[in-house]
């Protein structure tokens, strides 16, 4: 989605925001990302979306291709959220990237990131400190929780209880599942009966099955593709272990979150504000990124000592309902809504 344009309505105090218009931009290849935000007809599109509804607030995400058109409409007030490689990484690719995430974020009026460390990136691009508003995505403990656990599914992966470790990053370079795929043969040395459920596709998805036939791991290796967000929550909660070998993150990834939340110990790589949520020992393990022999040691670990698995577990859903419930992070952009609505100039 290009943007999200937000109506804010206070009819007998009771506040209502209204999605008045998204556009769709494809983003499976660079040169289509790229010819798409060049688009006169997006931005006459998304002009057509604002002339008609004159919202009170534009809300972009990610900064070097959506919000650099909410950037050429000229509309204010606008909020621009940053997501992570679209200022950690598509800047140093090409040069016109830095020149549109330069250009989204002067234009912005406030801006918002997932990640205590983003903050510093953002103003080595000349944004001012109080410009930028730290607020996270959140998980909805409502829906990922120890509840959704499934004796059922389970039992669709492994006959004969066998551990279940579980990855829910794309199938791309930047997620790097390689690194996860080449710890399963030194973990089935120790673990014979391992079972490691894959869930996205990309890119990589060949490769990665080929490299887990040629090491012949494969037989251990589920790989499923994307499933449904309501069944989402249901595969975290049934896993005992959760994996993100991802070599960059703006703040704590999503499923990862999500799986904190579900109550299940996770083994993520050292990068951004990972270990703000994960602490060594405590609730999980942070290992370097392509570290394939700490990452399998770490999981033989946690299979081998189910009461810290469990310990681990309660602690990440206690982390996530404290801290990182989404509810709360809302309310906090609720805020921003209602102080940047005033500024409107309709």
């Amino acid at each position: 989605m290009f943007a999200i344009t937000s109506e804010l309505n206070d009819e007998m105090g009771i506040k209502q925001y209204k999605l008045v218009g998204e556009i769709p931009m494809p983003l499976a290849g660079k040169d289509s990302a790229f010819r798409y935000v060049f688009s006169p007809f997006t931005i006459l599109s998304v002009r057509r979306i604002l002339a008609k509804e004159m919202p009170d607030i534009v809300h972009a995400h990610y900064a070097s291709h959506y919000g650099f058109i909410a950037a050429l409409t000229n509309y204010h007030p606008m909020i621009l959220t940053t997501w992570g490689s679209d200022i950690l990484i598509n800047p140093g690719q090409f040069r016109i990237l830095r020149y549109m995430v330069q250009y989204a974020l002067k234009k912005a009026d406030l801006i918002t990131c997932d990640a205590k460390h983003m903050i510093k990136s953002l103003e080595k691009f000349g944004v001012i400190h109080s410009k930028i508003h730290l607020i996270y995505f959140g998980t909805d403990t409502q829906i990922f929780n120890p509840k959704q656990r499934s004796t059922e599914l389970r039992a669709r992966f492994t006959f004969d209880n066998s551990p279940i470790i579980i990855s829910l990053r794309n199938l791309e370079p930047i997620y790097d599942v390689e690194t996860l795929i080449k710890s399963v043969r030194i973990v089935l040395k120790k673990v014979p009966k391992a079972k490691f459920v894959v869930v996205g596709e990309g890119s990589q998805e060949m490769f990665l099955r080929g490299l887990a036939e040629k090491l012949q791991v494969s037989q251990n290796i589920c790989f499923i593709g994307s499933i449904p967000n309501k069944e989402v929550a249901k595969y975290l909660a049934s896993s005992d272990i959760y994996v993100s070998s991802s070599l960059s993150d703006a703040g704590l990834a999503a499923s990862t979150a999500e799986a904190m939340a579900c109550g299940v110990p996770v083994i993520i790589t050292d990068f951004g504000d990972n270990k703000e949520w994960v602490e060594n020992g405590v609730n999980g393990f942070l290992f370097a990124a392509k570290d394939t022999n700490s990452l399998a040691e770490n999981i033989i670990y946690l299979i081998d000592h189910e009461k810290e698995r469990t310990k681990f577990g309660e602690i990440n859903q206690d982390i996530i309902n404290k801290k990182l419930n989404h509810l709360k992070e809302m309310a906090k952009m609720e805020n921003l809504y209602e102080v940047l609505s005033k500024r409107s100039t309709r």
